[in-house]
């Protein structure tokens, strides 16, 4: 009897060609075929955004599983289970069941502690990821609605943090939440309404019924939306590359998407994954049972927010005392609008300011080669001013702390950060553009004569020199970077009449272009005033060069003077 040795095709395979032949599979396979053909720039601020899509599918995992066993319930209980510190004390449902999360349900505490931390760096790679695109200038056009998406990102992964802190319902998120009642209550004419709106009641009211839907669904919905909203403004407009990758913004330098870039993100991302469970793993965060119920009555010593919420408390902490006045029957508190007033300004500033700068350059273009931050010296110096008013505001949520453990006057060291807000951005401002004009002044340079090769060579005449190595196509296209946008000219109407308006842009568009160096690229031949430029073959000729030739690799040597 014959037998048949066809080898027959496995479900999966005949699943695979039936779902290839299928409209989505035909649809899918375009799409991987036209990845295959985009390319994308390897750099590593590249990898701040495989970073945040770990830590948000480690909250998605770990808040699912988490979502079964937790009870949102502000109802007061009596606490029976295996932590005898507590035992018998009174507690929330919402206490009770995280402890029993931590330490009765298995790989509890793991699961806790890995959503903790992943919530606590999702902020920090969305914040690198703002200040890359600043920085670089990533925000211009046709990627401004990109930028509007990452700051919406930043500011719903802080109240999906916010929302999540408060929830175990320990003496440490009771503190937390006390705070925000007194601020909710501060706001003239509406705290009343708004804190009986959002707690329920009096303090602490139905605050874990309410904040619970907000965790779990409504900022789930939203992140995914704007992360979807973010790769499809990614996949439409491509990849920008930094200056240096390509000499043309239409063709990028980089791997191709598929597979390699996919690949590539994919092993950073299991990485970044395996690095959040080892630390939940390690690190203890969050010991809700050191901290005991909340309590409305009472407050936690030393409470610290997480850090992404530093600044707020901060911004709280350097008002000075007294600051309130009576005005229509009512108290306005100043010591509370104050701070809400300044953050909220800051937080604007940030997610319009790609349509300041394109409203102060009257630049429209489309760019798709990025900026070096020494080139744009006045965005580096806002850019930077704007990191340390957020890192005094940061700093000064910990003032207390600071006073206690450096043994420091309480007064001092919120003086110490009343004066760094103030003044530390101005100084950064004005230290940061001096700097960058100094590295202007190096790449310049650089272009000019060559980049130092440390050979020192000696004329015929006696005179010392060090041979100036030859700057490629590919590095002065770098150094040069793309053309820059020329400043706003005011122009007068067709009466003759030139508008405040106008003034004041073409004002402060001269201030923002006034300290950029145009790099001159080198003119074979031309020499400067001060330049003793030698080249290697007329050295060679001289007799200055006695390393058999390898000097002839060198395009130019020039004096030490003139180097310099």
């Amino acid at each position: 009897m014959p037998v048949d040795r066809r080898t027959h095709a496995s479900l999966t395979d005949r699943f695979g060609r039936v779902a290839s032949r299928s409209a989505a599979g035909r649809r899918l396979g375009a799409l991987r075929a036209e990845l295959a053909t985009r390319r994308a720039p390897l750099h590593w601020t590249n990898m701040f955004g495989v970073v945040a899509l770990a830590c948000l599918l480690v909250l998605f995992v770990t808040g699912f599983i988490l979502m079964f066993a937790y009870a949102p319930s502000s109802t007061r209980v009596t606490y029976t289970g295996p932590y005898a510190p507590l035992a018998g004390a009174e507690m929330s449902k919402a206490l009770q069941s995280t402890l029993g999360i931590s330490f009765e349900l298995p790989g509890g505490m793991l699961l806790r502690q890995a959503h903790h931390w992943a919530a606590l760096l999702l902020p920090a790679a969305i914040i690198m990821q703002l200040l890359v695109a600043f920085f670089t200038g990533a925000f211009r056009r046709p990627r401004r609605t990109s930028w509007l998406l990452l700051f919406g990102l930043l500011i719903v992964a802080l109240i999906g943090g916010w929302s999540g802190y408060a929830l175990p319902d320990d003496m440490l998120s009771g503190t937390g939440l006390r705070i925000v009642e007194g601020i909710v209550l501060g706001i003239p004419v509406i705290g009343t309404w708004l804190s009986w709106l959002l707690f329920g009641g009096e303090f602490p009211g139905q605050i874990i019924e309410h904040l619970y839907p907000i965790h779990i669904a409504v900022v789930p919905v939203l992140l995914v939306l704007l992360l979807a909203g973010r790769w499809r403004e990614a996949y439409l407009h491509k990849a920008a590359q930094f200056p240096g990758e390509g000499r043309s913004e239409t063709v990028i330098v980089g791997v191709p998407v598929w597979p390699n870039l996919a690949v590539r993100a994919g092993g950073l991302l299991a990485a970044t994954t395996g690095a959040l469970v080892l630390l939940a793993a390690t690190v203890t965060i969050g010991p809700i049972w050191l901290y005991g119920p909340s309590s409305p009555g009472d407050a936690g010593a030393g409470s610290q927010p997480d850090w992404y919420t530093g600044f707020l408390d901060g911004a709280l902490r350097l008002v000075p005392p007294g600051w309130e006045f009576e005005w229509l029957g009512r108290t306005w508190t100043l010591a509370v609008l104050v701070p809400l007033l300044v953050v909220g300004v800051f937080l604007l500033l940030v997610a319009v300011y790609p349509f300041v700068e394109e409203w102060l350059s009257g630049d429209s273009r489309e760019h798709h080669i990025l900026d070096r931050p020494r080139n744009v010296p006045t965005r580096t110096g806002i850019g930077v001013a704007g990191i340390v008013f957020y890192a005094a505001l940061w700093g000064a949520a910990s003032a207390d702390l600071v006073a206690t453990h450096l043994h420091i006057g309480l007064e001092v060291v919120v003086h110490s950060f009343q004066a760094l807000v103030v003044l530390g951005p101005v100084l950064a401002f004005l230290l940061t553009r001096r700097v960058c004009l100094a590295l202007q002044k190096k790449d310049q340079s650089i272009l000019l004569h060559g980049y130092e090769t440390g050979r020192i060579v000696r004329l015929p005449g006696g005179e010392y020199v060090e041979v100036h190595g030859a700057v490629d196509a590919h590095e002065r296209y770098r150094l040069v970077g793309p053309d820059a946008a020329a400043p706003y000219a005011a122009r007068p109407d067709g009466d003759g009449h030139l508008r405040l308006v106008d003034r004041a842009r073409a004002r402060a568009s001269r201030f923002f272009f006034e300290d950029r160096l145009t790099p001159v690229p080198e003119q074979p031949g031309a020499l400067g005033p001060a330049d003793a430029v030698v080249a290697p073959d007329a050295l060679e000729a001289a007799g200055a060069l006695d390393d058999g030739g390898e000097g002839r690799s060198d395009a130019r040597a020039s004096s030490t003077a003139g180097a310099a």
